[in-house]
């Protein structure tokens, strides 16, 4: 019996779940999906930026200057992705996120328990707040790597 040779592998599972759970953001500038994966390959949660469940978009700026902003009011795909998990802890899961976790979400990522991140992008690799992010992050223990691309392209018609 043969089996198929071209199926995507776990990373681009797993990457492209977090690229399309980034498309469900409605911000009009960044969007960051999130995708959280028991050790034994199973997707615990999934998470996008948005404004927290109950808090209408309409009502809420999505302006990044001034003193009404949306990052008083938004959720990081990350910490969305960890709320939103319902079933116990996460201890020993892997998260895939499509850009590198700010200092407060690498906070709670490590009081989760995750011990594994892959990452797509890291455009902000320079900011004091990734460099802290990365630090404490390793200093956790835990184990993080850029999503290395395949080209695959992979095609939904939906």
């Amino acid at each position: 019996m043969f089996e198929r040779e071209d199926h995507i592998n776990w990373d681009e599972y797993f990457m492209g779940v977090a690229m399309l759970s980034a498309m469900r953001s409605k911000d009009p500038n960044t969007q960051v999906g999130a995708c959280i994966v028991s050790p034994t390959n199973r997707i615990l949660s999934m998470g996008y930026n948005g404004f927290p469940n109950g808090v209408p978009d309409a009502e809420f700026t999505w302006a990044r200057e001034g003193d009404d902003n949306k990052y008083y009011y938004t959720t990081h795909s990350e910490l969305n992705a960890i709320l939103n998990y319902r079933g116990g802890n996460l201890e020993g899961a892997k998260l895939y996120v499509t850009l590198f976790p700010c200092y407060e979400c690498a906070k709670a990522i490590i009081q989760s328990g995750i011990t594994d991140l892959v990452y797509a992008d890291d455009k902000y690799a320079d900011t004091p707040g990734v460099r802290a992010s990365k630090r404490m992050l390793a200093r956790a223990g835990v184990h993080y790597v850029q999503y290395e691309k395949t080209g695959r392209e992979i095609v939904l018609n939906v």
